[in-house]
């Protein structure tokens, strides 16, 4: 077997069945949620007869779900660790809130200058940053096990802190800058803040809670290989069924405008591909090792779609445009990072010669562990 085959085959197989086939689960949900939609034409104004705030109440808990999982395998305990590296966290801020929403704004506003729904969903996306499914992509890559946990505890806690700051001055404040008042969304901080408050920091609490009491009561090995195995799949169970009920509401535009589907898929390729690539690049000329660089690459490029959702059906409506942009998301995200985990492998024979020697016995190592199945 060649070396590029046995690296295909250690990636693939590494990958749950779930993991593996997720497009598929995400277009079956999709055709599931037309098809109700088309069956049941009066089915968004059921859903919306009892409602959480601005969100029908099924939605609601659907989204509270599929979060929950992924915030209970938050390593929380790695934060006290940041002191001792504080140049990859700095440099892990700033691809994450300065780059990587800048860059999206960029490529949606370019991209979709006439479409200022897409445009505002990509933009929410682009703000939220990867908290769960990166754990799967870096270890793939053979990255920093470590580091990852850290990063992905430090992206939650500034999801808290500053996604709705950040959503108000991207969607109101820069298109105002620009001249577009015309385009700009009239969205208050709250309004983002109200989202994030209830559909990040409620399943954020729970999830901490869940780790904090049955670790101690159970132990941290138990809570890591048997708790969580049983709970990461429930997450993806949470977001296809939030996808079949947006179908059966968007069911409609989406056969009517399936160009505005691939528009949307295109600023989102070409920001992995561009936000992986400047990573990358970046911490190899920092002199960081490629485990470290991999580990800082993954969690920059990738995305947590999940609350992005959340945040545009809480703000704009289960039927908006923004929360048909953060549906799309996925059906790129796990195809465009399975691909840049084959480049990152690349990329260490080429740039990492010193990190070759070590690579087949990681990856041994790293197979005997069952990937988590969560997303973000």
């Amino acid at each position: 077997m060649t070396t590029a085959a046995a690296t295909s085959d250690s990636v693939v197989g590494k990958l749950s069945f779930i993991d593996r086939l997720l497009p598929v689960w995400i277009f079956a949900a999709m055709a599931l949620g037309i098809g109700l939609g088309r069956a049941f034409p009066d089915l968004g104004a059921r859903l919306d007869t009892v409602k959480l705030d601005t969100v029908s109440l099924p939605i609601a808990l659907g989204l509270l779900w599929m979060m929950y999982p992924v915030l209970a395998k938050v390593r929380y305990g790695e934060l006290g660790r940041l002191r001792s590296r504080g140049r990859l966290f700095g440099v892990s801020l700033l691809l994450n809130w300065v780059v990587g929403p800048l860059l999206m704004f960029a490529l949606a506003w370019m991209l979709l200058p006439d479409l200022p729904h897409y445009r505002t969903g990509l933009i929410l996306i682009g703000l939220a940053r990867c908290i769960a499914m990166v754990l799967v992509w870096n270890m793939l890559a053979c990255g920093s096990n470590e580091l990852a946990a850290v990063l992905v505890a430090l992206n939650s806690v500034f999801q808290i802190l500053f996604y709705s700051v950040l959503g108000w001055f991207f969607i109101t404040v820069v298109p105002g800058w620009l001249g577009a008042e015309g385009t700009a969304f009239d969205v208050s901080m709250w309004s983002i803040a109200k989202s994030v408050l209830i559909f990040l920091g409620v399943p954020l609490v729970a999830g901490a809670l869940t780790r904090i009491g049955l670790t101690r009561l159970k132990g941290e090995a138990w809570y890591e290989t048997k708790f969580l195995p049983r709970l990461a799949p429930t997450a993806l169970l949470g977001l296809l069924y939030t996808i079949v009920l947006m179908f059966a509401m968007q069911g409609e535009k989406i056969t009517r405008l399936p160009l505005d589907v691939v528009r949307i898929s295109l600023p989102l390729l070409l920001y992995f591909i561009l936000m992986f690539a400047s990573a990358f690049f970046l911490s190899r000329k920092l002199g960081f090792s490629y485990e470290e660089t991999a580990s800082l690459s993954f969690t920059a490029a990738g995305n947590n779609f999940e609350l992005a959702i959340a945040v545009a059906v809480g703000v704009f409506g289960m039927a908006s445009g923004e929360a048909l942009a953060g549906v799309v998301g996925p059906l790129i995200e796990v195809p465009a990072l399975i691909a840049l985990v084959y480049l990152s492998l690349w990329l260490r024979r080429r740039l990492f010669p010193e990190a070759e020697s070590t690579l087949l016995p990681r990856r041994f190592s790293d197979s005997k562990q069952a990937p988590t199945q969560e997303r973000a």
